[in-house]
């Protein structure tokens, strides 16, 4: 029997896609309308959701609203945005399965593991040629070991981001803005990066490349098997 795995706050099916690579059969829940979610989808509260639903699955992965602890947030706009990590892993705890929680740099995750694009190839040329890297970090905390990838591979190629607007900007403007911490590509190269071809350009700002989930899936996977 394939496993089954609860995609809480799934967005648009970042993390949905890599875990059904890895597998799974995947069923995504978020509050909002997901109409480019590529697997089985309910419009339902997460945390309600996982507290009602939770044993129905065999593995859960959450990913709770990261904008309370982005750096692209200043202080006001934070005040916005509910702290809602703490009580995600609690529930996830009392759900006795394995799981994870996905965040941002700055989330008090609790023994996390970091991924970046540099370390599974996500490159591109952008659209004058110059080679792109993905520069993505992402927190994954667990009850469940997982094995790093290798550490982050930020060579002499650009980094790129995927935040912000996709206009274009000259070689000097994109030079300077990686200096201060990522440049942001035109969509379709976005796209690419992240290895996603079915998302509008907001639902790619606020996704995570398949492939981290694809490597922590088969991990989880292999965990399933020798607990069997």
């Amino acid at each position: 029997m394939t496993p089954r795995l609860l995609d809480l706050f799934s967005g648009a099916g970042g993390s949905a896609m890599g875990y059904h690579r890895a597998g799974f059969e995947v069923v995504g829940i978020d509050i909002a309308p997901q109409p480019h979610y590529p697997f089985e989808f309910h419009q339902a509260d997460a945390l309600e959701y996982l507290a009602e639903h939770g044993h129905e699955f065999d593995v859960i992965h959450a990913s709770p609203p990261c904008q309370l602890y982005s750096v692209t947030r200043n202080a006001s706009q934070k005040d916005d945005y509910p702290d809602l990590v703490a009580p995600t892993r609690n529930l996830l705890v009392a759900s006795g399965k394995p799981w994870v929680i996905e965040n941002v740099e700055g989330a008090p995750l609790i023994g996390s593991l970091l991924l970046c694009g540099t370390e599974f190839g996500l490159r591109a040329f952008d659209v004058d040629g110059e080679p792109l890297a993905l520069r993505r970090h992402r927190l994954f905390e667990s009850n469940v070991f997982l094995m790093g990838a290798g550490g982050c591979f930020h060579d002499t190629t650009i980094v790129a981001g995927v935040y912000g607007g996709s206009r274009h900007r000259t070689p000097a403007q994109r030079d300077a803005a990686t200096r201060r911490g990522g440049y942001t590509p035109p969509t379709q190269i976005r796209a690419e990066l992240m290895g996603i071809d079915w998302m509008t350009q907001y639902e790619l700002s606020q996704a995570i490349p398949p492939a981290y989930t694809e490597f922590i899936g088969a991990q989880l996977m292999t965990a399933l098997k020798v607990e069997a």
